[in-house]
């Protein structure tokens, strides 16, 4: 719970007669269970009788309290100390319910199988259309999905219709009739200030029951989402956001909903800091399934820029004194922006805004954030107009906006991953997600020196700088794809046999080429070698490594290295022609 963090002063109290604080009514400490609004008028006015003059020292009088009338709630009296003049509004928690979900994740050790499936609960929240929100990572490779009504003893079956990968939305639906009964959908509010009350609904650990936590807004930003390694607007918040809270909403003072919880901040200088997201990222998923009819994503720009707070780097870029932007370091060579942006363009506005020397552009009043976030407020498919300075030339161009594709994929989105096996080398695809199964980082973003925390994941161990693969994170974070189907491909581990002597300490190491050929994918470096008539086999390793096999020897022993570790095939299924 947030804290006022006012201290209470010693010494005499004032002899001043004081009124009751509204803010710190007990109507706080209740629990709030329906969506109504009730103003209640707890003083009554004087009568005229009392008013009348008398002779000599007054008498003393008792001090009438006013009555106190019950609040109602739900069109029913509810318990409860009421305050003069205060709006009681409580949101529909009937309307948030529990998720519950198998998982069955993808094993990259062992590509050619999945891992024993687990079970998690978060939470979750109907809207309108008979549909209900929670977020992406609660119902990640899921098998099968169940939601639960408060109060309720029956799990009902639900259909998973879209998944945010990037904004760690997912939307649910329940075919059943009887789950709908009684259940009022959640209505969406404006973006909180600063300072605003918010209230989080959920089932998180600790407890079967809703649980309710309380805050404020103390931050709005572009945040770091880590289930989607990417950055959209957030909220920061000062209530408790626990595992299970995940998926649920967050009210503001009017019942309405303002956010979803998703992730919190875990580190040793910081309490009770957790993350929200903003109706305007909900809204831009909603928008974009039911114009689409499925999820397509938030465009991205495909560059990287640099500040131009230094006044002699402006002079020196051929800016005068009243313009301002920041200047672009790189394009992604597949972006459609690479038609017609360059490197060392400076981008002056996006879709008529202004952009600071710091990339922020106005917000609200007494505010300034990212200019990401115009971008994020587009769809993919959009067409924004941008200006760019240009060897002291004002040019403007017409871009079509779409999804940035990254070398390195942040998800495989529910698919099993690609292998190639020749020999007991397992060549496999670096992803995000195969980063964190075979280094068990804690966190791919802590890289980036972020901190926030999604999921459990354990450390890799006191090892870590030591044994991590440094050329495949310094990818991840800096390298851009030369081409639209580019991979980075890797020798995950060796299955030990006769034939691959002297090479089973190879793991996590980048192929480069095959007998001379540059290895563009997995799926070419797999049609090389099938198709292979050379004595030998050469594969050119990250280090200058090489390993050398007789071909004919190779494919012998890959049949029994195949029958001996019980693997179905040598090559996954979306690799065979």
């Amino acid at each position: 719970m947030g804290s006022d963090g006012k201290r209470k002063k010693r010494g005499r109290k004032s002899k001043t007669q004081t009124t009751l604080d509204p803010t710190t009514s007990t109507i706080n400490d209740e629990v709030f269970s329906v969506n109504n609004v009730e103003i209640v008028n707890s003083a009554t006015p004087t009568s005229a009788n009392h008013l009348e003059n008398r002779r000599g020292r007054p008498k003393k009088r008792l001090r009438r309290s006013p009555e106190k009338t019950p609040p109602l709630i739900n069109g029913e009296i509810g318990v409860g100390t009421p305050v003069e003049g205060v709006a009681r509004v409580v949101p529909a928690m009937d309307a948030v319910v529990k998720v519950f979900c198998v998982h069955t994740e993808p094993n990259f050790s062992l590509p050619w199988q999945r891992k024993r499936q687990y079970s998690s609960s978060s939470s979750g929240f109907v809207i309108g259309g008979r549909r209900v929100l929670t977020n992406a990572h609660s119902v990640e490779h899921y098998t099968q999905v169940k939601l639960k009504k408060r109060g309720s003893d029956t799990k009902y079956l639900a259909t998973v219709l879209a998944i945010g990968t990037e904004c760690d939305i997912a939307l649910l639906t329940v075919n059943d009739d009887e789950f709908w009964e009684g259940v009022s959908p959640v209505e969406f509010g404006e973006l909180p200030s600063l300072q605003d009350a918010v209230t989080v609904v959920g089932y998180p650990i600790g407890g079967d029951t809703i649980s309710v936590t309380s805050g404020v807004v103390s931050r709005i930003e572009i945040l770091s989402y880590v289930h989607g390694s990417t950055e959209l607007l957030g909220l920061q918040i000062d209530a408790a956001i626990n595992s299970g809270n995940s998926g649920g909403p967050a009210f503001n003072d009017k019942g309405e909903c303002v956010g979803i919880a998703f992730q919190s901040l875990k580190h040793e200088d910081a309490e009770n800091i957790g993350y929200v997201i903003p109706t305007p990222v909900i809204k831009h998923f909603i928008q974009d399934f039911e114009k689409k009819g499925a999820y397509t994503g938030f465009p991205f720009l495909g560059i990287e820029w640099q500040k131009m707070e230094n006044p002699d780097l402006r002079v020196a870029m051929g800016m005068k004194p009243d313009q301002k932007g920041v200047r672009i370091r790189r394009v992604d060579p597949t972006a459609l922006e690479s038609e017609v942006l360059q490197p060392s363009d400076i981008i002056l506005s996006f879709d008529g805004v202004d952009i600071a020397n710091d990339g922020t552009v106005p917000f609200r009043h007494g505010e300034r954030i990212g200019f990401s976030y115009l971008i994020s407020q587009k769809y993919t498919g959009d067409n924004a107009a941008i200006k760019v300075l240009r060897n002291s030339k004002t040019l403007e161009f017409v871009i079509k906006l779409s999804t940035h594709r990254r070398l390195i994929p942040s998800h495989v989105k529910g698919k099993p991953p690609s292998y190639y096996i020749i020999a007991g080398f397992v060549f496999t695809t670096v992803s995000v997600p195969y980063l964190r199964s075979e280094l068990w980082l804690c966190n791919i973003d802590y890289i980036s020196g972020l901190w926030y925390y999604c999921v459990d994941i354990v450390l890799y161990g006191k090892e870590y700088e030591f044994e991590a693969p440094v050329k495949l994170l310094d990818k991840l974070l800096h390298s851009m794809p030369k081409s639209p189907d580019e991979q980075i491909v890797v020798v995950s581990q060796v299955l030990v046999a006769d034939i691959n002597i002297g090479y089973e300490e190879l793991v996590n190491t980048q192929v480069l080429a095959f007998n001379g050929k540059p290895v563009k994918n997995l799926k070419s470096l797999a049609n090389m070698v099938e198709s292979c008539d050379d004595e030998f086999l050469k594969f050119d390793l990250e280090y200058d490594q090489i390993v050398v096999l007789r071909m004919k020897t190779a494919k012998e022993a890959t049949v029994d290295i195949l029958t001996t570790h019980c693997i179905p095939s040598a090559i996954s299924d979306d690799l065979k022609p």
